[in-house]
């Protein structure tokens, strides 16, 4: 799992970055580029310098293996994807005429909006993009480097054809009316009845079944599964990463890592789902190496049926100073499952192996390329959880680059959106600690925290899971948040600071967050949708707790009992435990449908105009730096860092070194 970066939660504070000798101090610009409702940031890598050459060596590696794998992601979002994108690189490296002209600045906006969101579909609302300029421009473009294609002119602009990366549909089939690669020629029934056909519900370690392999209909009408590994589906990049990761292997930091390395590489070689298993068991165990990674079919957010798992591939170094505060949080983490509000028969017992750390991200690919996560807890399978424990990290110098690119804007949604000078002088001392250990709490223990009765399959909750799990894990981490435990254990440093994160998440989850969507639209993606559940019923159900205001025309919302309100919280995560625990299909989906998707068309046509009168965009993506071996007398004898403020080039370069499919 992972928490997509709270982009208007985040405060403008926060303590300065150190350790980076490339660029030197006071001479970073963070925000790179800015174009529709997106901007471009760079972040710095503290710690670099204190890294070991074989350490070094071991990061670049892994980063190669990361980048290997961006096609991928490419294709899965979208058949049609890949053979969009090199239509537009093709333009973009070789077009000789004038670039200069109002058409082809639009154009270049979307070639931008195109490579941010890994295809033709916004990378969050998930809805299909179209290029301003128009499509006999478009086609002159394509004539001029000798590609002309009518059809594929026809996948840009004609909105019938792929309109949702993930159909949202609540009624029809969401399998067949999503862009997604991962079926072909397939109905939801039919994929639901063949998975019900294989999985053995009776055994207690059960492979994450589908999470690697797309399902088609064969040409006798039977229904079958392709792998994704060598050989096979995206074998040529599979291939690649594999190379990559054996040379890191060859430089591992410690013997773990080398045998989960080794496990990954026969996982891609095979696509057996047992080794994945094997390798997640192996990869929990390495506690002690400051590099780590992420790399792997992952998390299945953009499945309609939550169960393939798009690629990822993530980097990252241990920040060692900043880690104390996890650590404590993972020493303490059975207090914290024996004291949660759910039924004690939806606790663990017994909490193993949680592993919890800040890092510092060293490169991004795949589905974390260019928008990231701000927080991950792996690996997803609830047996190995529950049997060996998670990772859980909080990635610092991404949190910490929003809140610099917040400090470049001129203006500010908090001084637009809080509702008096108090709660904006609480939110100026505290949220940026708060939110922060919020995330920790979410990503250490809330995805980690409960379990799920004998025989309840882990996809039960279907096409509503991910809001869910999501739900869960907030608000795990808002209840203890304003436990007097956070202040004993010295991890909040203020009895009241978690007030901070109630006003923002309050104001977020019911008003700000939904200047991301397009105006008609309803709010669909897992993490705003979460947020909204939350807060809308907690509006509801609170009485009084939460008060709507108005003033001047513009609405607020206030929070007039914070006690009250963490016992709301208390209420509902309870709640989302028993479905999830239960398997109660019906009570989550009545729960995601009634709180979390519609928005009221007034407030919403407010919050989008207060919001673009700030000149503020809404989502946020970055660049990575450039790992470079320095060689002298044909040895490596150093890797350093290169920041680029390019970020088309960066992607242009990325297609032609790392573009395989």
């Amino acid at each position: 799992m992972k928490l997509i970066a709270k982009i208007m939660l985040i405060a403008s504070t926060a303590a300065a970055l150190a350790g980076c000798a490339n660029p030197k101090e006071g001479e970073f610009r963070y925000t790179i580029d800015t174009f529709a409702d997106l901007k471009v940031m760079r972040y710095q890598i503290p710690g670099w310098e204190n890294l070991s050459l074989k350490q070094k060596e071991y990061a670049y590696h892994l980063a190669e293996a990361a980048k290997w794998g961006r096609d991928i992601l490419w294709d899965q979002n979208c058949k049609e994807n890949l053979r969009v994108r090199h239509a537009v690189e093709n333009i973009l490296n070789n077009y000789k005429g004038d670039r200069n002209c109002p058409d082809f600045e639009d154009f270049t906006v979307y070639a931008k909006r195109l490579f941010f969101s890994n295809g033709i579909h916004h990378h969050y609302a998930e809805d299909k993009f179209f290029p301003a300029c128009p499509k006999e421009y478009f086609k002159s473009l394509l004539v001029a480097v000798g590609a002309d294609d009518d059809d594929l002119l026809d996948v840009i602009y004609n909105p019938a054809r792929y309109p949702q990366r993930r159909s949202t549909e609540s009624s029809g089939d969401i399998v067949a009316s999503s862009a997604v690669n991962f079926y072909d020629g397939v109905t939801r029934e039919e994929v639901e009845a063949y998975y019900a056909s294989i999985i053995d519900k009776n055994d207690p370690n059960p492979i994450s079944y589908g999470l690697n392999t797309k399902v088609v209909k064969a040409d006798d009408g039977t229904i079958k599964e392709i792998p994704w590994c060598s050989g096979s589906i995206y074998g040529a990049a599979i291939d690649k990463i594999c190379e990559e990761l054996a040379l890191a292997a060859a430089v591992a930091e410690n013997s773990i890592q080398e045998r989960a390395l080794g496990l990954l590489i026969e996982y891609y070689k095979t696509g057996d789902l047992r080794k994945w298993d094997e390798f997640n068991i192996e990869w929990v165990k390495d506690t002690i190496g400051t590099v780590d990674f992420i790399n792997g079919f992952i998390e299945d957010y953009n499945d309609p049926l939550g169960r393939k798992a798009s690629w990822e591939g993530y980097v990252n170094i241990k920040d060692a100073e900043a880690s104390a505060r996890t650590e404590t949080l993972s020493a303490n983490a059975q207090w914290f499952e024996d004291n949660s509000p759910v039924d004690p028969r939806f606790r663990k017992a017994v909490v193993k192996g949680v592993s919890a750390k800040v890092i510092n991200a060293v490169c991004l690919s795949g589905d974390s390329y260019p928008s990231t996560p701000i927080g991950i807890n792996l690996p997803n399978a609830d047996w190995i959880r529950k049997e060996h424990g998670s990772k859980s990290v909080t990635i610092a110098n991404i949190t910490h680059t929003y809140d610099y690119s917040a400090q470049e804007m001129p203006n500010s949604v908090l001084e637009e959106f809080a509702w008096d000078d108090e709660e904006k002088a609480r939110s100026r001392k505290w949220s940026t600690v708060a939110d922060e250990i919020h995330t920790d709490l979410h990503e250490c223990l809330g995805h980690g925290s409960g379990q799920l009765l004998p025989g309840v399959s882990t996809t039960a909750m279907g096409e509503y899971s991910s809001t869910l799990e999501e739900a869960r894990a907030d608000l795990f981490g808002l209840y203890y948040t304003a436990d007097p435990k956070m202040v004993e254990l010295g991890i909040m440093p203020d009895p009241e600071a978690y007030k901070a994160e109630y006003d923002s998440y309050i104001r977020n989850g019911l008003m700000v967050q939904f200047n991301r969507v397009e105006l008609g639209r309803p709010n669909t993606e897992a993490h705003m949708q979460n947020r909204k559940l939350i807060a809308e019923w907690c509006l509801e159900k609170g009485d009084g707790v939460i008060e709507k205001r108005v003033r001047d025309g513009k609405t607020y919302f206030v929070i007039t009992d914070y006690v009250k309100l963490r016992a709301l919280f208390a209420e509902l995560l309870a709640e989302i435990q028993r479905i999830k625990s239960e398997g109660d299909y019906a009570a989550g989906k009545a729960l995601v449908e009634t709180y979390a998707v519609n928005i009221d068309p007034a407030l919403h046509r407010e919050v989008k105009e207060r919001y673009d009168a700030l000149g503020l965009k809404p989502y946020g993506g970055f660049v990575n730096p450039t790992i470079v071996p320095v060689v002298k007398g044909g040895k490596v004898v150093d890797y350093v860092l290169e920041y680029t403020d390019d970020y088309l080039g960066q992607m242009l370069e990325y297609g032609r070194s790392y573009g395989i499919l």
